[in-house]
């Protein structure tokens, strides 16, 4: 050790020599200190808009996640009001929290704990309890007369903590004791609504009423009021849960760390911030000069613990704190490198190789990367001199021939993630989950080997091709294309499979390829249409084999009703034995034929009747069919087959197959190849087509060959004899719990389940556990009961069954008795052959008991007695047993093992009371009241859940070599429990199915490889370093790294050969740390983003890179964060900016049942008490649509009027408690009678237009503008003053649409509002794009908006996923002015023209407004043709748009008029997405995207061309026209390329006095505003209940 001590020392000294020597070289060539520090910094922060949260609730939220228990055993832990007294500052608290948590966590899910909490991802649940807790309060009257204030108004100590009843609120615990002496007995149809996300105590009485109790652990009304709840829970008096709510005003009354983070602003992390090298070829900048602007907090000193080439200056300052300045310096020289955006070619030829070789030979790779791809401009130009490793540049050359350079993947234990959705949050959730599933497994004494192999083992793929086996004599085909000689002339070679085709054209093909078999009742109208259909195809030479199961619906429902019993024959098996008797005697040609006559014979007609076929039809239609060629009369034949009742066995198991296939409850339906689909012919070709590509991918691999029979090749390989949508159907919406945390439980009812097997497999390993949860007070659950007896009886061997029986309180003795015998059958002779027998016999006598209940109880039981006795008689069972057992008999007994049985069922599970289920591996199945559930139900079921989800678990559990497990703890039973419980676990496990081959891929010299041998987490990336996604990444996997040490393989893969720089920014990822919280009081102040040593002559422009449910905005920015030029901050060292997370996002998809998405479709969201706060509209566009939500609770349903007049929905809740927002997905259908109503058509955009703007709920559509209203004195003031300003303007509304980002554009932005005002005397409604405004702009438009008369909305719409994202600021903005017109304004808006920011407008804007568009729902104004000068500039005159355009013209888009009306009728928005998406793919397409896209789609979306005068620019139109001139844009000019304030001043005389008028108000308004602005304040609470003013903006709370 002290050779290794000694060791160290010398490196450290030669490392401090050598930087000595490199200090002085540097600061000797001239660079002074002094001059070096002269740089400057960028730092930004990200708030949340709700007011601050307690850490302490957080942490418990947290914990919860991992066990429910653990949250109660967190509240006991910091119920004293002293706990945590020792600490006096915010970082002692956290710290106090995490290590109280390290206790109950492994190593690894404590550090991510620690993580998440420092993230605050649990923040928003407690927004969402405080939302509940406001409407608890607002809602409901008050018990204590005593209360007079609520919290926020300067509460007493009682209103810290309540009691939510459903009727009235407890404040204090003699209140309590009362309500559950005597009303908490009473009607529990008032009780409050439970929601998932609740805290239950554990172990609750699921019947009792329910409590609520809001209130925070640490406060000093918290314990008396949870001890006495906890109590009376364990009693079974009260259901009781707790939502952590910490009003506002009660900290003083918390505990030491109690309030942290409360009376502090949420600050987020885990985003990203770019600053961009800006093109600033057109100097588009404001020379307005920047004020000294507010006071912000210090801004953050730099992070010295990070290395800079290869120093940490933080270590260097330790040993040299004299030598403070000059270290700085040098670190400051070595990171303002000189910044490059262009290199030469040569140099930019292996940059890619390069980056990798510096990455890899780094001793910290995934520092180095990180550090390269973020600050890329300043490091570029020592990479490019760098020697290249030819050995590096070869394999990665090697891996691009099975992955596209550039191309970045990564996966996490072998599932891939789609890096463009990943953001931080995901990420830490998925890790926990599989450190969560790890910890539970090696607790089941798993080796680490086998956790491993489990967690990245690919389950097999959940086909959507489910195949039912109907092999066998019940099936008559009608023909067969391999035999017949109608088919002789046709090819036979299967390669012609392979061959290309007209859309639509079949392959004529001897192989019997495509078998189309229909199962239909034949005495049904869907019969008769079926065989018609079936014998016109066959005729048309459709290459398909086509055959038939019939069956009888009226001898299955008594095979159902009676179990199994046989009836008299009815009309269906008649046609069955008349039809097998004609195939065997005549053809199957005739057979058919005679099923046809059968329709023809009763209704002579085409229509098909619903009226039951008789059976003298049937006889007419077998004389008919038979007259031609019969041996003898049809009439002697038909009636010799009555007398002798000649097929009738045939025909009853023709009805007993379908009943076992369980297909009779589709009615008809077609079998392709086994796959289930509609029986009607469109249904048929749309089968054949889908199953064309899977068998072609066969023949093209070898599998299907001239000799191979395809139907037994995919039956044989995956197909089940039992179909039942509820279990397999695709639509179908699958439950599963995890069975761990019941399981380790004490005193566990998993521990004492007695299972049962079948016959002879009692000591064999059982890969699937069934658990029935069965009422026995109900019929449905007595014949699931019975059921699951038979099922075992029919001799499974891969399944056991566990019989969890309960029954309501107030239920008889019968069944409490019958529930203690079979409990106590099992229990006792669970092992021996002759117990099904008993329980079989119990439950059929139990069943016929059900249906006449004995009025006197004392006779039933006797009865059930006498039939035990007599039962265990004849199954040899000890019949002295059982009369033991029924004389030590206890009611009340049987009822406390039914409260233990509950709290598993219903508090675990979640199971609703009285329901009956299956609980198979953790999947739950319900079924429903009156549902049939038979035995091959139950082995349908069985045999899905071992194929898909748990035969490689028990292959893996099988394989394993356990060592401390005592050797006889190794029973069949251990094995069982373990595969069940792993199983139920990886049940509810959430990833991706999507896998990579990344083990294919070269990693000996070009990939960062970090090995931990026992890490439960393994990632795979494929990483290009200098990529926007590499810049994501790099941080992510770094975190990672530091924080859990899972075991890393990342293959580097950059381009190769790069032609311009891949990275022209500089990038930080926004981490939090322990840092973040105050070590000198209790106040918390968050991450940040810091950008130190910012080059300071260009011109930068900020990006903030967020989680997609994110839509943020700047609230604090002095500077314009567009344009950010840092020698112009004069003595302001740092640059700073703060943003809001304004609301996260609410999205989905919406579908209508068979139909196309129901586009405008309207939704609206709220409370029940506001139902309409937030609305939104359905595009066609995958049905997607999105609200803007914040956390809370919220009901989502249709809009009153034409949306909830056509559709159906009932209200859905919609829960919003995390930062990654909600995606889900709804399906809607048409009420009858108004399924042919269109949504959307011309009467209904009139009546839309006939809603005034004070009347009908489409007036605040979207309206998220937070300061359009304002409940400040002075603007009301002013809004007195201006109101004869305001009636002066007669008319309709003209409504201007604008997008600006940035001061200059802003600037703009006024200059063009106040031409607009001055040129009209109508009212004028503007309509702003909110993402890119500046706090500044936003600051000053109401108090203009007042001054001169006009109205405004701010307006947002983020983008959606699945639409190809635009990267640069300013293609995102063209983007935002076309792509989203329909769904980013209301409905009731008809019309709107957009303005360009940079335009002088010289006419009245309502000649324009008004103008008839002929129909088109677009209007440009064709780019002038007479500044000849300009011709070489007009690409669309040439080339591809010339061919194109095909004489139509090419129109600016700096001005045009949108028809809304028409633009949604025509989907107008739909298209243009759709081409969008076609053409953004191609970097080199789009160049102009908002002004490309709509000419380009002209042919599908006409366009109205304005007349010229209605836009001219310089650049274009020349001097001549200017005159005429209605607007005038500042188009950029390429041959001059003029500032374009210089363009401004020389080209429109009035725009000096317009921009003086703007800039002077602009003054006098931030003037009077600056002492407000000075003193920055933490997030405005949401609006009180009674805030007047405020309330009509509730809506940009949400």
């Amino acid at each position: 050790m002290a050779a290794a001590r000694g060791s160290r020392s010398g490196v450290s000294r030669a490392a401090l020599a050598l930087f000595a020597a490199v200090l002085v070289g540097c600061l000797a060539g001239g660079v002074s200190a002094a001059e070096i520090r002269r740089q400057k910094n960028v730092q930004v922060a990200l708030r949340a808009k709700w007011a601050g949260t307690p850490l302490l609730l957080e942490a418990n939220e947290l914990l919860s996640k991992e066990r429910k228990d653990y949250f109660w055993d967190f509240v006991g832990q910091w119920m004293e009001l002293d706990k945590g007294s020792e600490c006096l500052t915010a970082k002692c608290c956290v710290q106090k929290i995490v290590e109280d948590v390290r206790s109950l966590l492994s190593e690894a899910l404590a550090s991510v704990f620690e993580f998440s909490l420092t993230l605050r991802s649990a923040s928003p649940r407690l927004v969402l309890y405080r939302q509940l807790a406001e409407e608890s309060l607002s809602s409901l009257p008050v018990k204590d007369d005593a209360l007079e204030q609520i919290p926020g108004n300067g509460p007493v100590e009682e209103t810290c903590c309540w009691v939510d009843t459903g009727s009235t609120l407890l404040f204090n615990s003699a209140d309590l004791h009362k309500w559950l002496e005597g009303s908490g007995k009473g009607d529990s149809t008032g009780q409050p609504e439970l929601f998932d996300f609740d805290h239950v105590y554990p172990r609750s009485n699921i019947t009792a009423p329910v409590a609520i109790f809001y209130g925070a652990v640490g406060t000093k009304c918290f314990k008396e009021l949870h001890v006495h709840l906890a109590e009376a829970s364990k009693q079974g008096k009260v259901r009781y849960a707790l939502r952590p709510v910490l009003p506002s005003g009660c900290q003083a009354s918390s505990s030491f760390c109690g309030s942290i983070g409360a009376a502090d602003a949420v600050t987020l992390s885990g985003y990203g911030v770019e600053l961009a090298l800006k093109n600033m070829e057109y100097k588009a900048m404001d020379d307005t000069a920047i004020k000294k602007g507010v006071a912000l907090e210090d801004p953050k000193t730099e992070d010295l613990s990070q290395e800079v080439r290869g120093f940490i200056f933080s270590k260097i300052l330790e040993r040299k704190p004299e030598l403070n300045a000059e270290i700085m310096a040098f670190r400051d020289s070595l990171l303002s490198s000189t910044v490059s955006d262009t290199l030469e070619v040569w140099e930019l030829k292996d940059l890619g190789h390069q980056t990798a070789q510096r990455i890899l030979h780094a001793s910290d790779p995934l520092q180095s990367m990180q550090e390269i791809n973020q600050n890329f401009p300043s490091i570029v130009s020592s990479l490019s001199r760098m020697k290249l490793d030819d050995s590096i540049k070869d394999e990665i050359i090697a891996n691009q021939r099975m992955v596209p350079p550039g191309k970045s993947l990564m996966a996490l234990n072998g599932a891939l993630i789609n890096i463009e959705d990943l953001d931080l949050y995901l990420l830490m959730d998925m890790v926990r989950e599989e450190l969560s599933l790890a910890d539970q497994f090696i607790r089941l004494k798993l080796p680490q080997n086998a956790v491993h192999k489990i967690l990245s083992a690919a389950p097999p793929a959940e086909s959507n091709s489910f195949r039912v086996d109907f092999r066998g004599s019940h099936v008559h085909y009608l023909n067969n294309l391999e035999e017949d000689d109608l088919y002789k002339r046709w090819r036979s070679n299967l390669q012609e499979l392979l061959m290309p085709v007209y859309p639509g054209q079949m392959r004529y093909i001897r192989k019997n390829l495509f078998h189309a078999v229909y199962v239909f009742d034949p005495a049904s109208a869907c019969g008769a249409e079926t065989i018609d259909m079936i014998l016109s195809m066959h005729q048309d030479n459709v290459p398909v084999r086509f055959g038939i199961i019939m069956y009888s619906s009226r001898l299955i429902n008594v095979i159902e009703e009676n179990d199994g019993s046989k009836s008299e024959e009815d009309t269906s098996t008649l046609i069955m034995r008349l039809f097998l008797y004609i195939k065997e005697t005549y053809s199957t040609q005739l057979a058919f034929q005679f099923l046809s006559n059968i329709h023809g014979s009763r209704s002579g007609g085409d229509d098909y009747s619903e009226e039951p076929v008789e059976a003298h039809h049937v006889e007419e239609a077998f004389v008919d069919s038979l007259l031609s060629g019969a041996k003898s009369h049809p009439q002697d034949e038909l009636l010799k087959l009555q007398k002798e009742n000649l097929y009738k066995q045939e025909a009853e198991e023709n009805s007993l197959f379908v009943h076992k296939l369980g297909l009779y409850k589709l009615q008809c339906c077609l079998l392709m190849n086994g796959l289930v689909h509609e029986s009607n012919e469109d249904a048929t070709m749309n089968a054949m087509n889908d199953e064309l590509p899977r068998i072609q991918e066969q023949v093209y691999y070898g599998h299907i060959q001239s000799h191979t029979d395809v139907l037994e090749k995919f039956l044989s390989e995956s197909s089940f004899k039992r179909y039942n949508p509820s279990i397999t159907g695709k639509n179908t919406e699958k439950r599963f719990v995890s069975l761990f945390a019941s399981y380790h439980q004490e005193d566990s009812v998993l521990h004492d389940i007695n299972y049962l097997h079948s016959h002879g497999t009692t000591d064999d390993v059982k890969p699937v556990t069934h658990l029935f949860a069965v009422d026995l007070s109900s019929k449905t659950g007595t014949k699931l009961l019975h059921q699951a007896i038979r099922y075992l009886m029919d001799g499974p061997n891969k399944a056991r069954v566990g019989l969890l029986l309960y029954a309501r309180r107030d239920s008889v003795s019968t069944i409490l008795l019958m529930k203690d015998i079979i409990d106590r059958t099992i229990s006792s002779f669970s092992n021996t052959e002759k117990a099904l027998n008993f329980l079989h016999g119990l439950c059929k006598f139990y069943e016929g008991q059900h249906m006449v209940v004995s009025s006197a109880v004392g006779d039933s039981i006797s009865t059930i007695m006498d039939k035990v006795y007599s039962l265990a008689a004849e199954t040899a069972l000890p019949v002295d047993d059982y009369r033991a057992w029924l004389t030590s008999f206890s009611a009340d007994t049987v009822l406390k093992g039914i409260d233990k049985l509950s709290d598993f069922l219903f508090g675990q599970l979640g199971l609703e009371f009285g329901s009956n289920a299956v609980i198979t591996n953790g999947r739950i199945f319900v079924v429903g009241e009156g549902d049939s559930f038979l035995t091959d139900d139950l082995g349908l079921l069985e045999s899905m859940e071992y194929e898909l989800r748990t035969k490689y678990i028990h292959e893996i559990i099988e394989e394993v070599e356990w060592t401390g497990v005592d050797p006889d703890y190794l029973t069949s039973k251990f094995y069982s429990d373990i595969t069940m419980l792993v199983s139920s676990s990886m049940s509810v496990r959430e990833r991706p199915s999507e896998r990579a081959h990344f083990e294919i891929l070269n990693a000996e010299h070009s990939a960062i490889k970090l090995n931990i041998m026992n890490s439960s987490i393994h990632i795979d990336a494929v990483i290009d370093p200098l990529s926007p996604a590499g810049q994501k990444i790099s941080p992510l996997l770094r975190i990672l790294w530091r924080r859990i040490r899972p075991s890393m393989r990342i293959v580097l893969n950059p381009i190769s050969s790069l032609a311009d720089l891949p990275l022209k920014n500089y990038y930080r990822f926004v981490l939090p740390s322990m840092d973040d919280f105050s070590s000198t009081d209790y106040s918390v102040h968050g991450p940040k983003a810091f950008f130190s040593n910012m080059p300071l002559s260009k011109t930068l422009t900020m990006n903030i890179d967020v989680p997609e449910p994110w839509l943020v905005e700047p609230v604090v920015a002095i500077h314009d964060l567009d344009n950010i030029l840092l020698e112009n901050l004069g003595d302001v060292r740092t640059l700073q900016a703060v943003f809001e997370l304004e609301a996260l996002l609410l999205t989905g998809h919406c579908m209508e049942k068979d139909r196309e998405p129901p586009r405008g479709l309207q939704f609206i969201l709220g409370t029940k008490q506001r139902p309409h706060l937030v609305d939104t509209l359905v595009m066609a566009n995958l049905g997607y649509w999105q609200m803007k939500v914040s956390p809370g609770v919220w009901h989502l349903q249709l809009a009153p009027g034409r949306s909830a007049d056509l559709y159906e929905l009932p209200s859905k809740l919609v829960a919003i408690d995390s930062l990654r927002g909600k995606l889900i997905h709804i399906e809607v259908q048409k009420k009858k009678g108004k399924e042919h109503e269109d949504l959307l058509n011309a009467a209904d955009d009139n009546h839309f237009q006939e809603k005034t703007d004070n009347k009908g709920w489409n007036n605040n559509l979207l309206k998220w503008a937070s300061s359009f209203i304002s409940g400040d004195a002075s603007l009301k003031k002013k809004a007195e003053k201006n109101t004869a300003l305001k009636d002066v303007r007669q008319g309709e509304t003209i409504n201007i649409f604008s997008v600006a980002s940035g001061h200059l554009y802003e600037r703009f932005l006024k200059i063009m509002i106040l031409s607009v005002l001055k040129n009209t005397q109508r009212p004028v409604k503007f309509w702003f794009i909110k993402n890119y405004l500046s706090p500044q702009f936003k600051d000053v438009i109401p108090h203009m908006a007042q001054e001169y008369g006009f109205q405004y909305e701010l307006i947002t719409y983020k983008w959606p996923t699945w639409l190809h994202k635009q990267k640069e600021k300013q293609r995102i903005i063209w983007a935002y002015k076309i792509l989203f017109l329909d769904v980013i304004f209301p409905l009731s808006l008809r019309k709107v023209i957009f303005v360009d920011a940079d335009q002088i407008v010289r006419t009245d804007m309502g000649e324009l407004y008004d103008m008839d568009l002929k129909g088109r729902p677009l209007a440009y104004t064709p780019f002038c043709d007479n500044n000849k000068e300009m011709d070489g500039y007009r690409f669309w005159k040439q080339g591809f748009w010339k061919d194109h355009l095909r004489g139509r013209p090419y129109h600016i888009s700096a001005l045009y008029v949108v028809d809304l009306a028409k633009f949604r009728q025509t989907a107008a928005g739909d298209n243009l997405r759709v081409v969008y998406e076609t053409l953004s793919k191609d970097p080199n397409s789009l160049s102009n995207l908002d002004q490309d896209l709509p000419n380009y789609a002209q042919h599908s979306v006409p366009i109205f061309s304005l007349p010229q005068e209605w836009l001219w620019c310089e650049s274009w139109c020349g001097n001549a026209t200017k005159a005429r001139a209605k607007t005038i844009d500042l188009c950029n000019n390429p041959m001059t390329k003029e500032p374009k304030l210089q363009g401004a001043k020389r080209i429109v005389p009035e725009w000096v006095d317009f921009d003086s008028e703007a800039r002077q108000f602009t003054a006098r308004i931030l003037g009077e505003n600056a002492e407000i602005a000075e003193s920055t304040s933490p997030p405005s609470d949401a609006p009180k209940p009674d805030d007047e003013d405020l309330s009509q903006d509730v809506k940009d709370e949400l």
